[in-house]
């Protein structure tokens, strides 16, 4: 029974031979009309995700490793190695997420930020400590996260949801030190920054605070990538007026299919993040894809519903994937790290050729951070005195 499986295994791959070579080529081969069966396609998976780097720009997990015993109102578990290793996802940003506190008080900001510094640096003790550093590694950028693919290990770069932490600039230059490589500027409601996506409820400046901007010009000064998801409409707008480098929505959605929901972007707005050149990362909580489905029929092709329609309305080089794990995301075929083929899979089906797919794995939000870096400071290692 052995020998007839190997048989057969080496049988496909002679068949899937000519598919792997253009993969390894990057050439924009498609796949769709092939005639391939569900076993073929995640062949062909299987061969795209060992040649590309693929990013999820966003998860949760350090809150869910780091505070097990906490009361969590979400799936956690989403993300481990060994899954990520599984579903070829070669590396995340890992998120420090912070609720947003009464940021006009300045001891809640003091304790913010504490808490921000510490969860940073017991995030990096974690790994270093743990004995996780022969099979991850952190990335500070684009050339370090393609230096530990070709190690084969997994890449961790670090970044902060909300900018409640952050009460003067200096703290900005001390988190870039610490790793940060980007920073949601608001959670769902306001901060000393910006107004968040509940507008409606929590609207205080109406976009962008004077603060706010002086945020957003050190964060690009540094090559910090500046994350819109979760701001308001106005503050997004805000944002794109004064923007020096492109931005990112880390992990964001698109209103035309759920227009209820807020923090969803609208097809203008995506427009108009793609016009500065950032990515748009789709994000998978089933309470951003629809508001008429159940639970259990929120499933990958949904997901791939949201994606098509940023590359529709923006085009392919600004659209990628943050999927929120360990924070709310997720669909049916792709609950963790371990099931992102069949989201390849389902793109394959839909006519997306192998250039596109590293595109929208990594190489939009790779583009985007390396843009980032080079319209910071020339020799920012000399302005920090590192």
């Amino acid at each position: 029974m052995i020998n007839i499986i190997k048989i057969g295994v080496i049988l496909l791959m002679t068949l899937l031979l000519p598919f792997m070579n253009l993969a390894n080529a990057q050439e924009n081969k498609t796949f769709n009309n092939k005639g391939l069966t569900d076993e073929q396609y995640m062949a062909v998976a299987d061969s795209i995700h060992r040649v590309i780097i693929s990013l999820d720009s966003h998860i949760d997990t350090p809150s869910y490793l780091l505070y097990p015993d906490a009361d969590w109102s979400v799936t956690k578990g989403q993300v481990t190695f060994p899954l990520m290793e599984k579903g070829g996802l070669d590396g995340a940003f890992f998120a420090v997420y912070l609720d947003q506190g009464d940021w006009r008080r300045q001891s809640a900001l003091d304790s913010a930020y504490n808490y921000c510094r510490y969860t940073l640096l017991a995030w990096r003790r974690y790994i270093y400590e743990g004995g996780y550093t022969n099979v991850a590694g952190f990335a500070t950028t684009p050339d370090e996260c393609r230096e530990l693919k070709a190690q084969g290990k997994r890449i961790i770069v670090s970044c902060i949801e909300n900018g409640y932490p952050i009460r003067t600039l200096e703290d900005l230059d001390e988190f870039y030190q610490l790793g940060v490589r980007y920073i949601t500027l608001s959670h769902n409601s306001a901060n000393q920054i910006c107004d968040g996506s509940r507008y409606n409820k929590t609207a205080v400046w109406h976009g962008i605070s004077p603060f706010g901007y002086k945020v957003i010009e050190r964060m690009q000064q540094l090559g910090i990538m500046v994350d819109v998801s979760h701001i308001s409409s106005e503050a997004l707008s805000d944002v794109l007026r004064v923007t020096k480098a492109p931005v990112i929505a880390s992990h964001s959605s698109c209103r035309v299919f759920r227009p209820t929901q807020l923090r969803n972007l609208t097809d203008d707005e995506i427009r108009a993040i793609a016009a500065v050149g950032g990515v748009i990362q789709v994000a998978t909580g089933r309470f951003f894809l629809t508001d008429q489905l159940p639970k259990e029929k929120v499933d990958v092709k949904l997901l791939a519903d949201h994606i098509d329609h940023v590359r529709e309305v923006a085009g392919v080089d600004y659209v990628g994937l943050g999927t929120d794990f360990d924070g709310g995301g997720g669909v049916v075929g792709m609950n963790n790290a371990g099931e992102m083929k069949n989201l390849t899979v389902e793109l394959l089906k839909r006519g997306w050729g192998v250039e596109d797919l590293r595109k929208f794995w990594g190489g939009n939000l790779l583009r985007v951070w390396q843009e980032c870096i080079d319209k910071a400071f020339p020799k920012i290692s000399e302005f920090l005195e590192l």
